[in-house]
């Protein structure tokens, strides 16, 4: 389900072991955007023997099914809306930027919380190591200077190249279980992380940055709290004005989300997407002591998914 798969499969984890169908379920989602497949569909019988063809992510991205627009008109749709200028979308990627920099302080002590690093990627016989990654790659410097020289990239609109993120590759995996199992397989047996609740929606057509707010208020609503009992919020944004959106419409602090990062900056692996998020909430609550904290991020051209969840002690 594109960007929501994350939340999407987490969904569907705690629902088969809830249910009872299973006692586990181990949650896998990887994806290549950066390098997505060029796809051919033969056609003998038509004119002259050739086929279609796609290009299976620039063209999702530049060309919606339904509502007929790129990802960029999405956010230009909501921008216009919220009249959000390019600068207040400069700004805040400097904040996104800056709290960025602390997962990958003290040696990336945070992101080593649940990242294997250094990692020696193995080749396809996995009999030698071809790389080794160190961290995230592909992830842009940002200044206040070089923003400044950045213009919308659509003519007339507010969105400029700085404002989005950019296309990458991802794995992660969890671990859905039950409370007797998780404190038996946990690292740290005296936490305890609880999925509270789901929220999904959709909104009008093309104003996908603006659909995880409703999400959202339904995943609060059937954990049966409010924005007010989170303390952390964590978002998939694809663009600077989710969260700027997000801000207005719930009230929670624009400065105050995304602690350690998000997809914004470290990029857009579609699948993987939202699970690392989550699983970077669900560190940043631990390193408070506990808490309940939020997910939620856009998808497809028209909607979102959002989750509730809680970290504590057994």
């Amino acid at each position: 389900q594109a960007c929501a798969t994350g939340a999407r499969t987490l969904a569907t984890a705690c629902h088969e072991v809830r249910s009872g169908l299973s006692n586990s379920a181990l949650i896998l989602t990887t994806d290549r955007t950066s390098n997505g497949p060029h796809v051919y569909y033969p056609a003998p019988a038509g004119p002259g023997g050739t086929g279609a063809h796609e290009d299976v992510v620039m063209d999702n991205f530049s060309h919606d099914p339904y509502a007929k627009n790129a990802m960029i008109d999405t956010a230009e749709n909501v921008a216009a809306k919220y009249q959000i200028g390019t600068e207040e979308q400069h700004d805040l990627v400097l904040r996104r930027h800056e709290q960025y920099q602390d997962a990958l302080a003290n040696d990336q002590a945070f992101q080593k919380r649940y990242m294997s690093l250094p990692f020696d990627v193995p080749d396809n016989r996995f009999r030698k190591s071809v790389t080794t990654l160190t961290g995230d790659e592909g992830v842009f410097a940002v200044t206040a200077e070089g923003l400044s020289k950045l213009r919308p990239v659509k003519e007339g609109g507010s969105i400029p190249f700085g404002g989005q993120t950019h296309p990458a590759d991802g794995n992660v995996g969890l671990l859905v279980t039950t409370a007797e199992e998780a404190s038996e397989r946990a690292t740290d047996p005296t936490i305890r992380v609880r999925v509270l609740g789901f929220g999904q929606s959709r909104t009008e057509k093309g104003f996908m940055p603006q659909a995880p707010v409703e999400a959202a208020r339904r995943a609060l609503d059937a954990a049966d709290l409010r924005i007010d009992d989170m303390d952390a919020v964590k978002s998939h944004n694809p663009f600077a004005v989710n969260d700027i959106v997000f801000s207005r419409e719930t009230g929670f602090d624009l400065n105050a989300m995304n602690n350690f990062g998000c997809s914004l900056i470290w990029g857009h692996p579609q699948g993987p997407t939202g699970l690392r998020c989550i699983i970077e909430l669900i560190e940043e609550l631990a390193l408070r002591g506990g808490g309940r904290g939020l997910f939620q991020g856009c998808a497809a051209g028209d909607s979102a998914m959002s989750v509730i969840l809680e970290v504590g002690n057994r």
